[in-house]
């Protein structure tokens, strides 16, 4: 079908309004006849690959402690094992970003979110089956390449899949999903030991396997390879039956060809390229120095140092604050700006974080740690003043609110 013959049937109201309709833009012809549902079903279906991140990424938390004080001494792991658990999953996940990167390119965005999948079944198995501490260091290991292979490829399969007016929308629910993945994680660790908990950890990566086989490749990377009738089929699937698709295919070709050839190292000569670049990189490397990954992993041990009674309780309640603030973020982000809400989750976090300093070295004085991990009783010790407890596990409250806030607004992607 000619375009131009149907962008011009586009602009022709279908009650016969023509004036109204010329007041129409094309773009806004077109989207008022596109369907969302099965757009909605396919981002559904792959950010199933971000709560998979966050089970990940809050799983040790709440299997720490078991693991620490477990019978079988095959499994049982010191303070030196206990941190190479919670820690050894970001060497997968760097494996898994660059990896990523290349599969992408080479078998598309669909196959990379079906093949990523794996890892987090076969890790969870292994940690499942466990009959040492290195199945578990792999389990670990696995999991956190499939994580980062995750963290590349559905924020592209979703920004490629979806249309102008719900991509901003649709791709707020990436972060989303992972913190509220974690809160699962810690939610469960409440009821369930560590082995159940890894079972339900493998539930959605494997959801997300099965529901991707019934779901398209983006139209983007199908027009990339040529494939110009595969487009248009996933397109058919994504805006409904009514949208006249071969006008955003032609768009979607122009974008493709005026791309033009791949980045080289000399373009970081150019001012408008390594401005951006160094920006976003240095956001990335503070990102991570604010200690966010430690916070997620440790959680219930950090509390349970800090003198909490219920350190399970209170990783759920920093769980739930960072849901509600990424929720409110993704809602506010538009009119507040992007600027505004880094800044206030850096201030927040800088607070917050000063808090807990200052807490710990409070209670290290008081209480002198023991075998390198802080033994410390809720009930004031012969001597001390009872004010200076409840002090302290105040100070400790509000470094827990202001941090779960910080890290709802602040982005928390490992």
């Amino acid at each position: 079908m000619d375009i131009q013959n149907e962008s011009r049937r586009l602009l022709d109201a279908e009650d016969g309004d023509e004036d109204l309709t010329g007041l129409m833009s094309e773009q806004d012809a077109y989207l008022s006849k596109v369907k969302n549902r099965n757009l909605y079903l396919a981002t559904f279906v792959s950010v199933l690959g971000p709560m998979s991140f966050g089970f990940v990424l809050g799983y040790s938390s709440p299997a720490i402690p078991e693991l620490t004080s477990i019978s079988d001494p095959r499994l049982r792991l010191d303070a030196n094992q206990a941190s190479w658990f919670g820690s050894i999953v970001t060497v997968g996940a760097a494996a898994g970003g660059l990896l990523g990167g290349w599969m992408v390119e080479r078998f598309g965005r669909k196959l990379s979110l079906m093949f990523c999948s794996l890892p987090y079944v076969f890790g969870f198995t292994m940690i499942i089956a466990a009959q040492n501490v290195w199945m578990l260091y792999v389990g670990r290991v696995l999991t956190g390449l499939a994580s980062g292979v995750t963290s590349l490829v559905v924020p592209l399969y979703i920004s490629e899949m979806a249309h102008e007016r719900v991509r901003g929308t649709l791709g707020s629910c990436v972060q989303l999903m992972v913190v509220l993945g974690i809160m699962g994680a810690y939610l469960g660790g409440l009821y369930l030991d560590w082995r159940w908990l890894a079972i339900c950890c493998s539930i959605p990566p494997t959801l997300l396997m099965v529901c991707m086989c019934f779901m398209p490749e983006t139209p983007r990377f199908l027009l990339s390879q040529g494939k110009r009738r595969e487009a248009e089929e996933a397109l058919r699937f994504l805006r409904g039956p009514d949208a006249p698709i071969e006008w955003e295919c032609a768009r979607i070709e122009d974008a493709c060809n005026e791309e033009g050839s791949r980045f080289q190292m000399s373009d970081l000569k150019d001012p408008g390229v390594y401005k951006p670049v160094m920006i976003g990189v240095m956001l990335m490397i503070f990102q991570q120095m604010t200690g966010i990954n430690a916070i997620m992993f440790y959680a219930e041990n950090i509390f349970e140092q800090a003198h909490f009674k219920e350190s399970d309780l209170a990783s759920v309640i920093v769980g739930l604050i960072q849901v509600i603030f990424t929720g409110v973020a993704a809602l506010i982000m538009d009119r507040a700006g992007r600027k505004i809400l880094l800044i206030i989750s850096g201030v927040a976090m800088a607070i917050s974080t000063t808090a807990f300093g200052v807490y710990f070295y409070l209670v290290s004085k008081n209480h002198p740690p023991t075998l390198g991990l802080l033994v410390l009783d809720i009930q004031s010790t012969a001597g001390e003043e009872p004010h200076a407890d409840l002090a302290w596990l105040a100070l400790a409250s509000m470094a827990v609110f202001i941090t779960g806030f910080a890290l709802g607004w602040g982005p928390i992607r490992g």
